[in-house]
């Protein structure tokens, strides 16, 4: 209720859905309060307008808190190029950087604490590992935050950045087919994995343009893209009676792994068989016959994120919350016709 007009305490409370004592936090001045609920009261003080109460000494611009990074996975060449691209796109925008990365990270349920973090103002969460109800959950909480490269289905108000996974893998195995592959071995990522669908859903569209069925014997999925399970799977796909005449790998990594596979099977690349990766990245130039592949734009997805994370602390409508950069064939040494 207002006495004589005014707005109370207990308005802005009631309009923000928070306690009135974090409102009185907020309107103090006092430190102990989360960036986002400070932004929220500071929303609703503007909405009530003159009748509000104000902030002790107005409303001052707040020093802008950090960016939480989160990359629970190695930081080799692939996560590598994602997160210092990150790191160094915040620090042009002046934001200072709370990284947590390795694989331990994964172990520890690092989401539901950020919102309490009065010196957090958002994050960027690169591949999560969390099931996407746990980032409903921070979505809820109304903290602002940016997945990359998502690893489950997110809700259409979830801002995400992504490489055309399904372009890419369609556009390689229809440079297979103009050379007249028809029976293509498939490694593929795990199987719960939005980039692996999308993927595999692009390999299976090139061969249906081909008036090809999928053979579900040249399918392999691996729980982890590594060149040793990469390597495994393609031992197996080569041993079959009637082998493959091509490979295409989940990564450029998996993709090494099958070319050790053919060597020591004594299959000439792309002779025998054929080969061919994802993501370009430094190592598909260091093998021999340099491999084929599909290059992600890794960095610029890094970019991307901030950009759409500035954008929401700002509070700037999105257009487009999930963005989806284009893909590009590289065609190398190790792919020639069947």
């Amino acid at each position: 209720m207002t006495r004589a007009g005014r707005a109370t305490v207990r308005d802005v409370a009631a309009e923000t859905g928070l306690s009135i004592a974090t409102v009185s936090r907020v309107l103090n001045g006092q430190a102990n309060v989360a960036a986002h609920t400070r932004e929220v009261v500071l929303r609703a003080v503007d909405r009530l307008g003159a009748q509000a109460p104000r902030p002790r000494g107005g409303r001052t611009r707040r020093a802008e808190g950090s960016v939480y990074v989160r990359c629970p996975y190695l930081l080799t060449d692939y996560f590598g190029l994602i997160v210092s691209s990150v790191v160094e796109t915040l620090a042009r925008h002046g934001r200072r950087v709370v990284l947590d990365a390795g694989t331990a990270a994964q172990r520890v349920p690092a989401l539901p604490g950020l919102p309490g973090q009065a010196d957090l103002d958002g994050a960027v969460l690169i591949l999560p590992p969390e099931p996407a109800e746990e980032l409903v959950r921070l979505r809820d909480s109304g903290f602002p935050f940016v997945v990359v490269d998502p690893r489950t289905e997110l809700p259409r108000d979830v801002a995400s950045v992504s490489a055309a996974h399904f372009a890419g893998a369609r556009r390689l195995m229809a440079h297979l087919v103009e050379l007249g592959h028809r029976r293509v071995g498939v490694i593929g990522g795990p199987g719960d994995w939005l980039a692996s669908d999308g993927r595999m859903a692009g390999y299976a569209a090139a061969l249906s343009d081909a008036g090809v069925l999928p053979a579900p014997e040249l399918l392999r999925h691996v729980d982890e893209p590594t060149t040793e399970l990469g390597h495994r799977a393609a031992r197996e796909l080569l041993a079959l009676e009637d082998r493959p005449t091509a490979l295409v790998a989940f990564n450029d990594k998996m993709a090494v792994g099958a070319l050790r596979a053919a060597r020591e099977l004594g299959l000439e690349v792309p002779g025998d068989v054929s080969v061919a990766g994802f993501d370009d990245l430094d190592l598909s130039r260091a093998t021999r016959p340099e491999l084929t592949t599909v290059r992600q734009p890794l960095q610029e997805m890094g970019r991307m994120a901030v950009t759409l994370l500035v954008r929401l602390l700002e509070r700037h409508e999105l257009e487009a919350l999930h963005v989806e950069l284009a893909t590009e064939l590289v065609v190398r040494e190790s792919t020639g016709p069947a």
